[in-house]
């Protein structure tokens, strides 16, 4: 059977903005988890701590002002990452549900049962 030109037509809507997403993820730089702040001069100084999970345990980390300055960046860039990746599951799903054959059903799944929305 061939599928209909709306069908393809939003097939290739979709493959093209996967392929933005692809280059956008190829462009971003360094990344790490967690949170930084610049908590200003206080007693000892100037203080910047960074912040993360690990095994369910908050850490904290003593950061110098360059460390800081680069941490908020590859944060930030993290954050684009986890971003990018949604919308990239989103694509894949809507691409996999309209073009892959599912089994016959009486009534179609709802787009947040699908995970589309």
């Amino acid at each position: 059977m061939q599928p209909s030109t709306k069908n393809s037509a939003a097939s290739a809507a979709r493959q093209q903005e996967y392929a933005r997403l692809r280059t956008q993820l190829a462009d971003i730089g360094w990344i790490s988890e967690g949170y930084v702040q610049d908590r200003g001069p206080g007693a000892g100084g100037p203080c910047y701590p960074w912040t993360r999970k690990v095994k369910g345990k908050t850490v904290c980390v003593a950061l110098s002002k360059e460390q800081y300055e680069w941490f908020q960046q590859a944060i930030a860039n993290w954050r684009s990452v986890q971003q990018i990746l949604r919308q990239m599951q989103r694509l894949s799903r809507e691409e996999l549900f309209e073009s892959v054959p599912g089994p016959k059903r009486r009534t179609k799944p709802s787009k947040k049962v699908l995970g589309l929305i």
